[in-house]
């Protein structure tokens, strides 16, 4: 299948930066332009990538947080209803989500509950984007669980505790973040950001500028995924990642990151996982 190149869509857009000013910034208008110029095929890769913050809002509802991402598919009250109801959720989110509510159900068959919510629950998503028709978003879901993985694991061992109920998938370079002792987990060969993503975990006492060096990371691999795609959706997907990157660091200031460092040790201590960022 030939794929669908919007010339004046992405010929229009604004470019925006992690550094520079966001004078009438709006991800929401933007997002809703581009939602209507795309085809059925596209807009399904675009909402598959907003599932993420669909996941995160769906672990604040279940530990009864008033946190709600608004860059989620759905309103809090949608999502809500969609919890005890799925119908418009992915099969396999939904299927996660029967399977935690009902542990005696048909669903819990399909789904390992002895593992924490937050863990099935993006393992299930990851597993969609894995699958899908779009290679950017296969290979950006790929790339942004490793660098969280990575991030968690890092964090996790400088507390002195375990790796494995910090990270997601069971991948090849999953086990070796779970496995290994080396300073690198042996994958500096593998992963060129490796050496980056551990040095401001390690070194950045500010937790704010350390997620700032590792979202200059996710920007750059966003825009190296793309690098050959100049009007198809791989471009939009590309872009749609780097305004949401903009669209966090709106919001950030100390007040947040004084927030970010306590969920931080709560997660540390167990009660959820370091990926739900």
């Amino acid at each position: 299948m030939f794929d669908t190149n919007y010339y004046c869509l992405v010929a229009g857009l604004r470019e925006y930066s992690l550094d520079g000013g966001a004078k009438g910034f709006d991800p929401h208008a933007i997002l809703d332009e581009i939602l209507r110029e795309l085809t059925p095929r596209d807009l399904r890769a675009v909402r598959l990538l907003y599932g993420y913050y669909d996941c995160k809002n769906l672990i604040a509802l279940r530990a009864g947080s008033p946190a709600h991402d608004p860059l989620g598919n759905f309103a809090r009250e949608r999502l809500k209803e969609e919890t005890e109801h799925p119908r418009l959720l992915p099969h396999a989110i939904g299927l996660v989500l029967a399977a935690y509510a009902r542990p005696d159900g048909e669903e819990a068959e399909e789904v390992d509950t002895s593992r924490p919510f937050e863990q099935a629950l993006f393992e299930a998503y990851y597993g969609l984007c894995a699958a899908s028709p779009s290679r950017f978003l296969r290979e950006w879901s790929d790339f942004d669980r490793t660098l969280r993985n990575v991030a968690a694991a890092t964090t996790a061992r400088a507390a002195g505790r375990p790796v494995d109920g910090h990270v997601v998938g069971n991948d090849d370079v999953t086990e070796q973040l779970r496995r290994s002792s080396a300073s690198d987990f042996g994958l500096r060969g593998e992963l060129p950001y490796i050496d980056a993503v551990i040095a401001a975990v390690n070194d950045e006492s500010n937790l704010l500028e350390k997620e700032h060096k590792i979202d200059r990371i996710r920007w750059q691999q966003a825009v190296d995924l793309a690098a050959e795609d100049y009007f198809n959706v791989n471009a939009v997907l590309s872009y749609l990642v780097r305004i949401n990157l903009v669209a966090r660091w709106t919001q950030l200031d100390e007040a947040r990151g004084r927030a970010m460092l306590g969920r931080l040790l709560r997660e540390l201590d167990g009660k959820e996982l370091i990926n739900n960022k």
